[in-house]
């Protein structure tokens, strides 16, 4: 199988040779895509070309076009290959690369993507920001995936019409990716890589704000259905409260009625549809969610004296984080390293 790397490059500097230098050395046919830069960095694309075939933009459209961009190119010339993309600012090894495509050898048909451990060498910005996307990436999905950001990320030509098909021209192309993974049963294997930064990562090209609205966008997009049941749960919550004045029996209530709502916008979806064995787990988890929310209202209301209606929204955000804890630790304790 042929190994071909991608990396689209916006402005970059000269720690990109280097890389290019280090990708020929492990026999890699290198694709670089040089996204609209200034002209100043002509000098560093033409060296570029004595590793790897450039590409370019003639206005910057962002990195997701980049890659796209790159991708077409690579399903018109070639066939059985296995494809990396990487970051220019050599934020990731080689080394990495090819552990990534090692695991994709037995596994061809999942994405894999690099897992940055956060260190002290991770910015603070860089810190702070994964970790938000992170956690909203979680509560859209259900799904942990420890690095939403990494832009080290191998799969073969088995998913490259998918690849091909995600919308987005910029930093939420790789979002997009990572959300329309479980909805096309494509598994997403996360591998610990080294983490690097140069400079404090000033060379990045990430606006925190443009481009992390871009992305919350995206993921807001997949999480409305959700986030519409939570809505109707406390809504019906609040209903039954002031016609039954009992807060056991209102939750009760609020909670079926909403969970039924989830079932009918999300039945059509790959993750429930006809399967039974996933329905039966959907039935089951209502009634545990229903035992463990109703148990935390009641503690809230009961023993706290906390007001019946607060306590419903600090009983939905306390469970939440319960189950992200022991998603958590299952995690840990099934962690694999490659």
């Amino acid at each position: 199988m042929k190994k071909i790397a991608v990396v689209p490059a916006y402005e970059p500097e000269e720690l990109m040779l280097p890389l290019l230098k280090e990708l020929k050395k492990n026999d890699y046919f290198t694709i670089v895509i040089n996204d609209g830069s200034n002209e100043k960095f002509d000098s560093i694309f033409e060296q570029a070309k004595e590793f790897a075939t450039v590409l370019k933009h003639n206005v910057n459209k962002g990195k997701g076009a980049a890659l796209k961009t790159a991708f077409l190119y690579i399903k018109d010339k070639f066939k059985n290959y296995s494809i990396v993309t990487l970051d220019c600012d050599a934020q990731h090894k080689v080394s990495d690369a090819n552990r990534l495509l090692e695991y994709l050898e037995k596994n061809p048909t999942e994405l894999v993507i690099g897992k940055r451990v956060r260190s002290g060498k991770t910015p603070l910005r860089s810190r702070i920001g994964n970790s938000l996307t992170r956690f909203v990436f979680y509560l859209a999905t259900g799904i942990d995936v420890y690095d939403t950001q990494t832009g080290l990320r191998a799969f073969t030509d088995k998913l490259m019409d998918f690849m091909l098909n995600l919308s987005g021209d910029r930093y939420e192309y790789e979002m997009n990716m990572l959300l329309e993974c479980p909805r096309n049963k494509i598994v997403v294997k996360e591998i610990e890589i080294e983490t690097i930064y140069f400079n404090n990562n000033a060379n990045s090209h990430f606006n925190s704000i443009k481009d992390s609205l871009k992305i919350y966008k995206q993921i807001f997009k997949f999480f409305s259905n959700s986030l519409f049941c939570y809505i109707a749960d406390y809504i019906l919550y609040v209903i039954f409260i002031l016609t039954l004045e009992n807060i056991y029996i209102s939750n009760i209530f609020a909670k079926v009625i909403s969970f039924f709502a989830s079932y009918s916008l999300n039945k059509k979806s790959p993750y429930i549809g006809k399967n039974k064995p996933l329905i039966m787990k959907y039935c089951l988890s209502l009634l545990i969610i229903i035992l463990l929310n109703t148990t935390i209202l009641g503690l809230l209301v009961n023993y706290l004296s906390i007001n019946k209606f607060l306590a419903k929204i600090l009983t939905e955000l306390i469970l939440l984080f319960v189950i992200f804890i022991i998603k958590k630790i299952f995690a840990l304790k099934n962690k694999k390293i490659i």
